[in-house]
Order: C-alpha cells, then structure tokens, then sequence
C-alpha cells in the first residue's frame, strides 16, 4: 500500500470525511499552493523537531507562511534546545522523508512518542491541508476531523500561541 493509500484508508476506517488532489511533486509548500490554489483550507507546514540530546520528538503544524521561531517554542513547551530532527531520525519516528513531513506520519510512529502542536492562528480554520506522506498529493480535511483523527491514533495535543 502506498503512503497515500495508508492515510485515505486510516480516514476511511475512521468515518473522516477529506478531499484528496492528486498533482505533479511539490518540495515545497509553495508548490503544492500552486496547484491547490482557490481550495478552502489553511495552508500548513508541519516541523519535525527534537531538543538538544534527541530524547523527545515533537510535531508542529502551523500556516505554511509562518516562521518559527526556536526560543518561543522552548519557552511555550519546555523542550530543551529545540531545532529540526535529522533525516534519520524522521524517517526512524514517523516513517517520511524530508518534504514530505505531515501530521499523518503519526500512524507510523510505533512507539506514541511524538508530542503534537498546533499554533493558535490556524485553530479556527475549517479545513487544513497536508501531503498525504506523499508529495504528489494535498489533502484537506477538516480540522474538527483532523483533532478526532490524532485522538483515535491515541494522541493528545497541546495549542500553542506563536508569535509572527
């Protein structure tokens, strides 16, 4: 089963509604907004990062045109000297490759190890939008639906308020 099969089914098992858009590879967010343009959803980037000794991984997803920056979040989380995990380590915890990191990486994570964030800014948006682990496809699912999805997976979330 390819990536995107594995979260369309995940959805499908769990009665989550979603639109899937198939399109050329996208790098990078800007891409992807190419071709998805004049689709409702925020646009989101997803962070895969670890603190300083790699004893905790977490998961941010914020708009896409955001930028993060690394002393607020270690102030807001505690996480100790927060940056961006290594390739190893993302494709170790949730099974991707660099570009391709979303919040569905989570039903690769064997152990639940992974702390999941979301900033304020985009929590009272109807939809939101991902690769599928795949970077030939962008899917909107409402975010409602999205929070239902990381509590079955066995997730808890937090909200952080981050700072433009």
């Amino acid at each position: 089963m390819n990536p995107t099969e594995q979260v369309t089914q995940a959805l499908d098992n769990m009665a989550i509604p979603y639109q899937l858009v198939h399109h050329p590879v996208a790098e990078t967010t800007a891409e992807a907004d190419h071709y998805i343009e004049g689709i409702e959803g925020v646009r989101t980037k997803t962070m895969f990062l670890t603190n300083k000794k790699k004893t905790a991984c977490y998961l941010l997803i914020m708009d896409d045109q955001q930028r993060l920056d690394f002393h607020q979040f270690q102030e807001l989380t505690g996480a100790k000297r927060p940056k961006m995990a290594s390739d190893d380590l993302l494709a170790e915890k949730l099974g991707l490759q660099p570009g391709i990191v979303s919040i569905f990486g989570l039903l690769n994570n064997a152990e639940h190890d992974v702390q999941v964030y979301f900033d304020q800014a985009i929590m009272d948006e109807a939809r939101m939008s991902f690769h599928p682990n795949d970077n030939t496809s962008t899917i909107f699912v409402a975010t409602t639906d999205l929070l239902k999805f990381i509590k079955n997976l066995g997730y808890d979330y937090q909200v952080l308020k981050l700072e433009d």
